[in-house]
């Protein structure tokens, strides 16, 4: 593997043997080096293969001007989370957490700390996104001496879910406080308690992800399917009444119409999540 160009003294870029320019880095990589010699591996921390070209030169211009230690915590948790998160996570998280790590720390260490609003929120919706936030509040006070709060532990774990949904910080934030408003609709109108560890509440939160990042995207479920939407209807008016509610919310705030067939497979999910539905 030959250099390319050389950025500093850790970072320099490559072409690998399939002809696609790669960036790799590790300390003292570059160090009085030139274009065309050969890269040494045993000094190869981390190599970067961002296939969007847009994508590797804004990571690029980021990596360029950025402490190495940042980059190098922001990779270790990266490569953490692939290794929990089952989901494919979009590159794009290379440059978004990195560069709000390096923000974040900046900011630490100025004294200037921001709660995050949803705190409450990510930890329940998604709680193993949450518990990868905690690692790398953890890593980030170990490895770059910053104390990091929880409210960071959340803003982090809301960089993961943009990258799972492939969605940006604004649209995973509606998302997040829509999930939480659908639940007070259906606690309020199903006049009821939610039990939260339950089974069928994982599966609702996981619905309402899904079908909300899918109402943001504009790919909402239409497939005609009468027939399942109106044995729905009739066999769960209750519920089906407060997913109606829940639409009529929607389309007033959000300005999205659910079609009938969102509307049934909803019902299901409050019919699921009341207190006399048991686990299966």
């Amino acid at each position: 593997m030959q250099i390319h160009k050389i950025i500093n003294n850790n970072i320099v870029y490559a072409i690998n043997e399939h002809g696609v320019e790669i960036i790799v880095m590790g300390r003292g990589l570059g160090f009085q080096k030139k274009p065309g010699q050969i890269i040494n591996e045993a000094q190869i921390e981390k190599v970067y293969v961002l296939e969007e070209a847009d994508q590797l030169e804004r990571f690029k211009t980021l990596i360029e001007s950025i402490p190495l230690e940042h980059i190098t915590v922001s990779s270790e948790i990266i490569d953490y989370a692939k290794s929990v998160i089952t989901r494919r996570i979009n590159e794009s998280i290379y440059i978004t957490l990195t560069d709000h790590i390096n923000f974040s720390v900046e900011r630490a260490k100025q004294g200037m700390l921001f709660s995050n609003p949803l705190l409450i929120e990510v930890k329940t919706f998604y709680p193993s996104e949450y518990l990868i936030g905690e690692y790398a509040t953890a890593l980030i006070e170990n490895k770059l001496g910053v104390k990091a709060t929880e409210d960071e532990a959340a803003t982090i774990a809301l960089h993961l879910v943009n990258a799972e949904f492939n969605t940006d910080m604004s649209d995973t934030m509606h998302i997040t406080s829509l999930i939480r408003e659908v639940l007070e609709i259906v606690r309020g109108d199903m006049n009821s308690d939610i039990d939260e560890k339950s089974l069928h509440y994982c599966r609702f939160v996981t619905h309402m992800k899904f079908m909300v990042q899918r109402l943001f995207a504009g790919q909402l479920l239409n497939n005609n399917e009468e027939e399942f939407a109106n044995m729905i209807t009739s066999l769960y008016p209750k519920e089906y009444n407060c997913a109606n509610k829940i639409a009529e919310f929607i389309k007033e705030k959000y300005e999205y119409v659910l079609p009938k067939e969102e509307l049934a497979y909803l019902t299901v999910h409050i019919k699921r999540i009341q207190p006399d539905t048991k686990d299966e």
